[in-house]
């Protein structure tokens, strides 16, 4: 017999139910990204662990941009395995109880500064192939914005060759068009501070 799990003290259907209630709730900025919303809630939908790493025909993300106090730079990782610069981020585990505390978490690690602001809610989303199962899979990721405190001094994680701000206006290479879009969208955000 399997035991019974009570569904409020469950992390992976607080973390589904979250995920949902997000996306269902967020208002896209445009077209093109309201048709990604809307494929993620039917993800969702038709995953009970969509949100998790074993979602083999892709599954949910959080990554975070990080930006510095006065809104003109941003953290950057170069990710060990694309080898591009990237935003912090990741995939959720089995802590998180909501997208919002996976994205805080994973940028945290990624960053070692603590003190983030994340932005209430998401910034923009995209989907990007991934080899994390055989075959090929999908990130799913949903972005937000965090604010740096004043005095904060980064550190290199594991998951990075290497890890820098940069004007957000002078972005290094290589790295891909969905960073550039959100690093645009978050210009246009106010501060949390």
């Amino acid at each position: 017999m399997t035991p019974h799990t009570d569904p409020h003290t469950d992390p992976q259907t607080d973390l589904h139910a979250d995920a949902v209630r997000v996306l269902a709730s967020w208002q896209a900025p445009d077209a093109g990204q309201d048709a990604l919303r809307r494929d993620f809630l039917r993800h969702l939908e038709e995953h009970a662990d969509g949100t998790w790493r074993e979602c083999v025909p892709g599954h949910i993300t959080a990554s975070t941009l990080v930006v510095d106090a006065t809104g003109t730079r941003v953290l950057l990782t170069l990710h060990s395995k694309i080898k591009a610069w990237l935003q912090l981020g990741g995939h959720c585990e089995p802590g998180d109880r909501s997208l919002a505390s996976a994205a805080l978490r994973e940028a945290t690690e990624e960053s070692g500064i603590s003190g983030l602001e994340l932005s209430p809610g998401p910034v923009q989303l995209d989907r990007h192939a991934v080899r994390c199962h055989p075959g090929g899979s999908w990130h799913l990721d949903v972005q937000y914005v965090a604010y740096a405190p004043d005095d904060a001094r980064h550190v290199i994680s594991d998951e990075s060759d290497d890890l820098r701000w940069f004007p957000a206006d002078g972005l290094p290479t290589p790295t891909d068009d969905a960073l550039r879009r959100l690093v645009d969208r978050s210009r246009g955000l106010d501060s949390l501070a």
